[in-house]
């Protein structure tokens, strides 16, 4: 049975994905005639990293705990090559006024504040006003699980105790639980202090990265409406057509077709195969809604017609038949 989502509080629904920022997989490499793919799986709990390390605290209560990621891209990419030699081409720091190549060594970090005119960062600057949640998340509210939009969610990971930290964790992971609460802390992770939830997930912690009110962009004409008249069939047969799609939410079943294809087109080509194109699928322009709607809904009944049809019939059923004759 579908769960009545409007029943089911706005956190509960959706689980973003934490995917860093610039990047987009891994390239596959042939190495030995063989195609090599750099790729980490979820369950690889071998090739999990701690992203942060400090101490959770909440009242008196201080848990030492550890950050991992909860979710990575799994995507293929391509680098770029020289078209005459096929080498990977390189980005190097170059200064125009030195009219030479840089080392890393000598690159410095510095805010421009005017057209060319920059203030001088050093790294002992930097450490100078990093703020104590870069080990010490104090969870400073706890709000309710449903008034939090899932919209305000950027990346997201899992949160480990210690093992000292063990009984402090389920207590909190308990309440939690118990009382639908959302916990709202902060940290200080890659030079910038995030504004996080801690919710229980699983039977474990799972901590988000918040966006920022600022950050929540909005589009002139967004949510309003009140130009568009609907009529009460319409509703009704899109409510129809709704129902009949409705299922349970099984994530294992959606995968980016795209990625599957560039995946096999890289395989294919390293193999010297040929590259069979993917079929177009052609949709008819929409002419009247509720001719769309009614026609979508009749393709379902007859879909499902079809479907019934193929299933094999119980074998008590056809004994009795032959039995019959």
């Amino acid at each position: 049975m579908v769960r009545d989502q409007t029943q089911v509080p706005l956190l509960e629904r959706y689980l973003p994905t934490e995917s860093p920022r610039g990047a987009y997989g891994v390239c596959p490499m042939e190495q030995k005639g063989q195609l090599v793919r750099n790729v980490r799986h979820r369950n690889d709990k071998t090739m999990a990293s701690t992203t942060w390390k400090g101490v959770m605290t909440f009242g008196l209560v201080s848990i030492p705990v550890r950050l991992y990621a909860a979710a990575r891209s799994k995507r293929t990419y391509l680098h770029q090559l020289h078209d005459k030699c096929h080498t990977r081409l390189k980005q190097p720091l170059f200064c125009p006024t030195c009219n030479r190549i840089v080392d890393r060594s000598e690159v410095i970090k510095g805010y421009e504040y005017e057209t060319g005119q920059y203030v001088m960062i050093e790294n002992e600057d930097i450490k100078k006003i990093t703020p104590a949640s870069q080990r010490n998340m104090e969870i400073l509210a706890f709000v309710p699980q449903a008034q939090i939009d899932p919209i305000y969610f950027d990346s997201s990971f899992l949160l480990m105790p210690e093992k000292e930290g063990q009984k402090g964790y389920q207590l909190l992971l308990k309440a939690l639980e118990d009382t639908h609460m959302v916990g709202i802390a902060k940290i200080t992770m890659h030079q910038r202090e995030y504004t996080v939830f801690i919710r229980p997930r699983d039977h474990g912690l799972t901590l988000h990265t918040m966006y920022y009110a600022n950050e929540i962009q909005s589009v002139a004409g967004y949510g309003q409406n009140e130009d568009v008249k609907l009529k009460p069939q319409e509703v009704k047969l899109a409510e129809q057509l709704v129902q009949d799609l409705a299922e349970d939410f099984q994530p294992q079943q959606y995968h980016d077709e795209f990625q599957k294809r560039l995946q096999e087109l890289v395989e294919a080509k390293a193999k010297g195969q040929k590259i069979t194109v993917a079929p177009e699928q052609h949709r008819g322009r929409v002419i009247d809604i509720m001719q769309a709607l009614k026609k979508s809904i009749a393709e379902r009944e007859s879909q499902a017609q079809r479907d019934k049809r193929r299933e094999p019939e119980p074998i008590s059923g056809r004994h009795l038949r032959r039995k019959a004759g």
